[in-house]
């Protein structure tokens, strides 16, 4: 069981690494499908994960038809050159196919991470299916990132909750022509093992973020609720 905890000088920031923070499996981000801040924020996590355990395994990403749609299929090229040569891509004509997709995927321990992108709230995304995408990714220990295209806030199981949209890099430390490191304004809205609050993400050689308001204490999330969907 992990408590929460306040900084202890609320003038100086607090600073983690939003990863797989506490053993956190599941994480959804919800975006909108403008400026692909939910895949860049996601990709930043996933990676800085990754390279932390040195992971070479591969990695699955799926999309449903809409999502496709929204944000485009991921151009390989243009990803990490760490993770590009070992992504597999599923493209899924509707949200229950995704759905499908992504809890065969949390089963299969031959993979590094999952994922999802699903636009919308879709019937089929319940809390149900919710609570079987955060047991499978549990109990194969498989993480799972769900990109939320402009979706409302409805229920879910992920453990992190969270909702960004691109923000201003700081400028370069040797070049000031060149573009900076790319940041991210996140709201952690849901949390069982770190602190709900309003975050600046960058990824500038080492993930990190920075805590700019904290939330109202009566916002905070019980952390007695912390228990793995998984854990019989």
């Amino acid at each position: 069981m992990t408590s929460l905890s306040l900084p202890d000088d609320p003038v100086r920031p607090a600073q983690w690494r939003p990863g797989l923070d506490a053993g956190v499996r599941h994480s959804e981000i919800f975006a909108s499908a403008e400026d692909a801040s939910g895949a860049g924020v996601v990709l930043a996590m996933a990676r800085d994960q990754a390279s932390r355990e040195r992971e070479q395994r591969s990695w699955l990403w799926v999309q449903d038809k809409t999502a496709r749609r929204l944000g485009g299929r991921p151009y390989r090229p243009g990803l990490p050159s760490d993770l590009r040569h070992r992504l597999i891509h599923v493209s899924a004509n509707k949200p229950e196919d995704a759905l499908f997709a992504l809890e065969e995927g949390l089963r299969c321990r031959d993979l590094a991470f999952v994922v999802g992108e699903i636009a919308g709230n879709p019937r089929a995304l319940g809390l149900t299916a919710s609570r079987r995408l955060s047991l499978a990714a549990e109990r194969h220990g498989v993480p799972l990132w769900l990109i939320r295209l402009g979706a409302a806030r409805d229920l879910g199981s992920a453990r992190m909750r969270w909702e960004v949209r691109s923000a201003p890099s700081l400028p370069p430390r040797w070049n000031s022509a060149a573009p900076g490191a790319p940041s991210w304004s996140a709201e952690l809205f849901r949390a069982h093992t770190h602190q709900p609050g309003n975050w600046i993400v960058r990824d500038d050689a080492c993930l990190a973020a920075e805590l700019t308001a904290a939330p109202h204490p009566g916002d905070l999330v019980c952390a007695a609720g912390d228990r793995s969907l998984a854990a019989r």
